[in-house]
């Protein structure tokens, strides 16, 4: 997976490659597909839900950590599988995550404990709220695409923080990338990407 579809793209920081290669992603897929774990495509995790693209994961961990440094905080919005959570924990930031399906959030846990990367807190919510009882954070990752950026993302982002997420356009999906410059968010255009809506719970 490392090899075929991350190496050979623009995937380059080597944080970012040893924990992709560490992190066991069988263990975040349903049973019934787990031979399909490492394709390079997302996969279904049910209740309309889905476990993002390693390529994905791998490059929105990438634009995340270039700007936050090891130790940060990082709030996840929409944890799913708990996949990219185990990806942040390995690299040793403290991750706060918030998923709006309660029925994804007890087995994520459940792998994150058995495999010794817990994130510092798991909460079932509306990822548009954020957590505010845990900002500000130095960066905000989101696995769902919002129509716009949440205003309370903007609240709960450090000076100098980052948001990566993906956003609706009149186009499709956009994933950008923000980091905070006083009142001001600089923003990045990346890629077009197709994420699973940000839904209010």
């Amino acid at each position: 997976m490392v090899d075929e579809q991350l190496l050979t793209r623009d995937i380059e920081d080597k944080r970012v490659l040893e924990a992709m290669q560490s992190v066991p992603r069988r263990a975040f897929v349903p049973e019934g597909i787990r031979a399909s774990a490492h394709m390079d495509n997302p996969l279904p995790i049910g209740y309309d839900q889905t476990i993002s693209q390693p390529y994905i994961v791998a490059l929105m961990t990438q634009l995340l950590v270039q700007k936050v440094p090891v130790g940060g905080r990082i709030l996840e919005i929409g944890s799913g599988s708990g996949y990219q959570t185990a990806i942040l924990v390995s690299m040793g930031f403290e991750v706060h995550c918030i998923e709006v399906v309660p029925e994804l959030v007890e087995p994520s846990r459940e792998v994150l404990s058995s495999i010794g990367l817990e994130p510092a807190s798991m909460m079932v919510g509306d990822g548009h709220q954020g957590m505010p009882n845990k900002a500000p954070f130095d960066g905000i990752l989101a696995a769902a695409c919002a129509r716009k950026l949440p205003k309370e993302w903007r609240k709960q982002l450090k000076e100098g923080g980052v948001i990566v997420a993906p956003v609706k356009r009149s186009s499709g999906q956009y994933l950008f990338r923000w980091t905070k410059k006083g009142r001001a968010l600089k923003r990045e255009n990346i890629i077009p990407v197709r994420f699973v809506p940000l839904i209010k719970s």
